[in-house]
């Protein structure tokens, strides 16, 4: 989207660690240079792990209205309702003004079946097409409400759009050589911070649902801007980068999130987002 004078960016942002710090919280920094951004004439966006009903609150707090969001690592694209529109009350988002665009899911009965026979100690939470997740007991770290506690066969019912392992006793290097060891087939996954594994339908990602985004709103790869700091990041950096965009790793990433980045910024706690957004021209030129 670029004029004579000004190039009008798609800024697709991580949440959890890029908009948002390790308690959770938004900085007005970060929301100021958001709302910046986005009054400059640039299309601002989230592209993040979590579901859908755990981002839409974030729009909410950023006061973003964005055409499309990118969910659950790339396996669920939701897309604002237009004018005059006709969609079902119960559909997935249609209270909030969005409607599903794509959904991806595979059938989570092998995967489970691998990874439990290694970690059987470990809890489970699956997601269907509809948003309806179900879990094992002992997730005690995720937001479960309207959840459904089932058996670790109850995981196995329909095809599902991602699939969580979450096992306090292991670190990110323990998952690391636990993929490795098992050989994840037909599925990707996404390593956690600490003691969880995402896993998403084979070939499914940020990168892949971003690049379904962009078709969507004609913009070019070099003028995609993406921000992130985790594992689940690295495809969307690599993805901008290879074609002239900018993937730009949060402060605190993993090194081989940095490696994947054309930049890098501050830490989350220092407001590295902020610090990135601030330097892009506005409609009349850099801002100071």
């Amino acid at each position: 989207m670029t004029t004579d004078t000004f190039t009008r960016f798609l800024i697709c942002l991580d949440v959890d660690g890029t908009v948002l710090g390790e308690d959770g919280s938004l900085s007005q920094r970060v929301r100021d240079a958001v709302a910046t951004a986005r009054s400059d004439g640039h299309a601002v966006t989230l592209a993040t792990g979590r579901n859908w009903e755990a981002t839409f609150p974030i729009l909410e707090m950023l006061g973003l209205e964005p055409e499309y969001v990118v969910c659950a690592n790339g396996a669920l694209i939701m897309r604002r309702i237009k004018p005059g529109e006709v969609v079902p009350e119960h559909e997935n988002g249609a209270a909030h003004g969005y409607r599903q665009y794509a959904v991806e899911v595979f059938d989570p009965t092998e995967v489970l079946t691998l990874i439990h026979d290694y970690l059987p100690d470990a809890s489970y939470l699956v997601e269907n097409a509809f948003g309806h997740r179900r879990y094992t007991r002992g997730m005690d770290d995720w937001n479960l409400e309207g959840a459904e506690e089932v058996s670790f066969e109850g995981l196995m019912v329909e095809p599902v759009m991602r699939v969580v392992v979450q096992s306090p006793d292991h670190t990110e290097e323990d998952f690391l050589r636990l993929v490795e060891g098992i050989g994840l087939k037909h599925v990707t996954y996404a390593i956690g911070w600490t003691s969880w594994l995402d896993i998403a339908p084979f070939g499914v990602s940020k990168a892949t649902a971003l690049e379904r985004v962009r078709q969507a709103m004609q913009y070019s790869l070099s003028e995609v801007i993406v921000v992130g700091d985790g594992r689940n990041d690295i495809e969307m950096m690599e993805w901008a980068s290879r074609g002239g965009g900018v993937g730009v790793a949060m402060g605190q990433a993993p090194d081989v999130v940095k490696a994947a980045a054309s930049q890098v910024t501050g830490s989350v706690e220092d407001d590295g987002l902020a610090v990135f957004l601030e330097e892009l021209p506005g409609a009349s030129g850099p801002r100071s």
